[in-house]
Formats: C-alpha cells, structure tokens, sequence
C-alpha cells in the first residue's frame, strides 16, 4: 500500500498532468484542431523531449520513477474504458454500413494504406533495421506497419465532422459509417498480430498458442455480441434500469478487459468488445435515418466520457510522452518521418478518394471524405503503445510513429478548409438529415 508520501506525489502528477492537457487541448480548440492534439503535445512537452531537457531535469522531480506504475495503470484504465466508447459508436453506425458508397470506401481506404504499409516495411527492411527494429522485415513486424499507417480514429473523425457542420452530409455520413467499418478490422487484425507476438516456444507450438487464443478471442466476441447484448437490450429497454446503465457498463468493460488480458491480449481490446455489446436505449424503436450519436440519449456513455477525457486520459498522454524523446531521433528518423507520412496520406487520401469515387460520390464529396479519413489521433496512439508494449517496435520507432499520427491529424482541418471554398453541404446534405444533430466530442 502506497504511504502518504507516495499518495502525494501521485495527486502531484495527475494535477500537473490534466492542467498542462487541458490547458493544450484549449489552444489546440482555439486553432482549430481536435483537443487531442493538444494533449498528446502536451504530454511531449511533459516528458523528456521538452521539460527534461531543461536545467535540473524537471520531468524527473513531477514524474519520479515510483510515481509512474500508478500513473500507468490510471493510463490504462483510461484507454480501455475510451476503447469501450469506441466499441460503442462502432455500433452506432452499424446501419448505415450498408450501401455501395461505405463498401467501395471501406475496401479502398483500409487496402490500399495497408498494402503501401506493408510493402515500405518489407522492402525498407534495412532503413528499419538502423532506427534499431530487431524484428524489422518480419512478418510481423510488416503487419503491424501495415495496420499503423492504415488506422483512422473514430471518434476524433466524428467531433471534426459536427465542428465543420458535416453531420448529416453524404461525404460525414460516408465517412464515419467507412471508418467504423475499418476499425472493426484493424483492431482485431492488430489483435492477431500482438498474439503472435506475444507466443514463446518453438514454430508449432507458437501457431497453436496463436490459434487457441483466437479461438478463445471469438468465443469470447460471440458470447458478448450473441448472448449479453441480446439480454441487455431487453434490459436497457425497462426506464425503471437507467440509473444502473453506468455501473453495468462499466462492468461490462472491467470484466472484458480482464478476459482479454488473460488471454494475453491487452485490456482495450475487452473494453472494444464491450463496448460493441452494450446496446443504445431504444436502438430498436428508432428511425433508421435518426443520428445515432447524439449522447443525450446516452447519459452513460456521455458520463463515462466526460470522466475518462477529463480525468484519467491526460495520464494516458504523460505516461506516453514519457516513453519517447524527440531529441534522441537521427536524421535518418526524420527522413524515415516523412517518407511514413507521405505513404500514410497517399493512402489515406488516395484510396479514400478512390473508394469515394466508385461508390458513386462527386468529385467535392469523395475529397472530403479522403481528408476526413487521413484522421488518426488518440486511436492511433493506443495501437502504438501496443506495438510498443508487445515488443514488436521500439522507442525511436515509436516516437517517429507518434509524429506521424499528430502530423497527419493535424492535416486534417486545413485539407478540409482548403476544400470549403467549394463545398456546398446543402447539395451534399442526406434527404430526411438533421443538421444539427450531435456527433459526440472525441477526445
């Protein structure tokens, strides 16, 4: 049990922690930017890439050695129950997943990022390997920079959406309903990977680990998704269950969580399944074209939200910018850089167009929904220190990987500004769409 002086330090940092996220992610809102911009710089600023570096070591004396498992642990809770949110909006847009527009885009942005992705790691296999990447060239290590630069943030995505008054347009509906889609595939491809990574002993041995623990992984999808969403539906339905809705759900993520750690997986791909097994109130009586994302139907969900993004997720975002350092990248790094993300955009941008395009999209509403998908964020961020923690990529990589996502997250306001000169989201608005319906804000 922590003594007081621990307890102290620990109250320390977290206080110093969300003022300096808070006070970031408002400058990141004044410009423009989603908040978590803001906060993943902010936790750079805290670590060793800024506040270290100054005289006496700063970062050390707010952040001491014995002070970071609990920061950690608060980070991880975080994180699992932000996964949970995004298991939810996943489910959120499940209807409108259906239509030639989301499939085309869907392909196209997830394949044509992943097979650039892959083909850098496979042939950069040298450039790699000088960032200090002992697995560089592996197939593992080559799936995993495939799913890195192919990720899209769901949430961030969405927030950006309602501050550009793209909800209920076809490029926001298209958009959302596509990167919900590709989630679904990234996050259990990346549970693939980090299983393999993870299994020890010889080759055969290795692929039964890998293949029990996926079997045991859909067991455990089919039970939530099968069997407890069907039974809290019914539930959720009974007004007299509202005032429980917060505590289930967490619960629900708690007991996922722990499910897939035992597994060897890590715990936010239990908060992810969970999240997809907690119903909406009355999704059933619905309309089909109502926005599903408004949180004041969700009091839960926006509770849990408000806690996670105001309490606990600046933890997250410290511990993370503790565990890189700008300083220490080469210039070979910042080469390395920039070639990942021109290949993430190309992706990102081109296959988003394209899929746009064959879905039948004009030309002003497929570039919208490219730019609004080369979004990433602090989705991208959890898959990264998943990378990190599964040992299939290292600090300088890890740091390169970071920039990335805030740099092309960062793209993402002044591609879509760039647009607006031309933009008519009358023309490009859904028949039958409420423009002022909410999209829930992302942290």
């Amino acid at each position: 049990m922590p003594n007081d002086s621990t307890t102290a330090a620990v109250l320390a940092a977290i206080a110093v922690a969300a003022f300096t996220c808070a006070l970031f992610g408002a400058g990141a809102r004044a410009l423009r930017q989603p908040p978590v911009i803001g906060q993943i710089l902010a936790g750079i600023a805290l670590g060793p890439s800024l506040l270290g570096r100054l005289p006496g070591d700063p970062t050390a004396s707010l952040f001491p050695a014995y002070v970071l498992p609990f920061l950690a642990m608060l980070g991880q809770v975080a994180v699992t129950v932000f996964m949970f949110s995004v298991g939810h909006e996943l489910t959120a847009h499940r209807r409108q997943a259906a239509g030639r527009a989301v499939v085309a885009v869907t392909a196209c942005a997830l394949l044509v990022p992943m097979g650039l992705g892959a083909a850098l790691a496979a042939i950069g296999r040298t450039w790699f390997g000088s960032t200090g990447e002992s697995r560089a060239g592996s197939g593992t290590f080559v799936l995993f920079m495939a799913v890195a630069v192919s990720i899209t943030a769901l949430p961030v995505l969405a927030a950006i959406v309602r501050d550009r008054s793209l909800d209920g347009t076809r490029s926001g509906t298209v958009a959302l309903a596509s990167s919900g889609l590709m989630d679904v595939v990234a996050w259990f491809a990346l549970a693939a990977i980090t299983l393999g990574a993870g299994t020890t002993g010889g080759h055969h041995s290795g692929v039964r680990q890998v293949g029990l623990r996926i079997v045991l992984l859909l067991a455990l999808a089919t039970a939530l998704l099968g069997v407890v969403r069907p039974l809290l539906r019914r539930w959720t339905r009974n007004p007299a269950t509202a005032p429980y809705h917060l505590p289930v759900a967490f619960a629900l993520a708690a007991g996922a969580a722990a499910a897939t750690t035992a597994l060897g997986l890590h715990a936010v791909f239990g908060g992810l399944l969970a999240g997809a097994a907690m119903p909406h109130p009355h999704e059933d009586t619905a309309p089909a074209s109502a926005p599903r994302t408004d949180r004041a139907q969700v009091p839960f969900l926006n509770a849990a939200i408000h806690a996670v993004e105001s309490l606990l997720l600046p933890l997250f975002f410290v511990t993370t910018g503790l565990a890189l350092d700008v300083g220490s990248l080469r210039f070979g790094d910042f080469v390395l850089l920039v070639v990942l993300c021109a290949v993430a955009c190309a992706g990102k941008l081109g296959g988003g167009y394209l899929g746009a395009r064959l879905g039948g999209l004009p030309r002003q509403a497929s570039a919208t929904v490219a730019a609004l998908l080369n979004t990433r964020g602090l989705t991208e961020l959890i898959a990264l220190n998943l990378g990190l923690a599964s040992g299939i990529i290292h600090e300088r990589l890890f740091t390169v990987l970071v920039l990335m996502a805030v740099i092309t997250t960062l793209m993402t306001g002044p591609l879509l500004s760039a647009l607006g000169h031309r933009a008519n989201p009358a023309r490009d608005r859904v028949p039958g769409s409420d423009k002022a319906a909410g999209h829930p804000v992302a942290a």
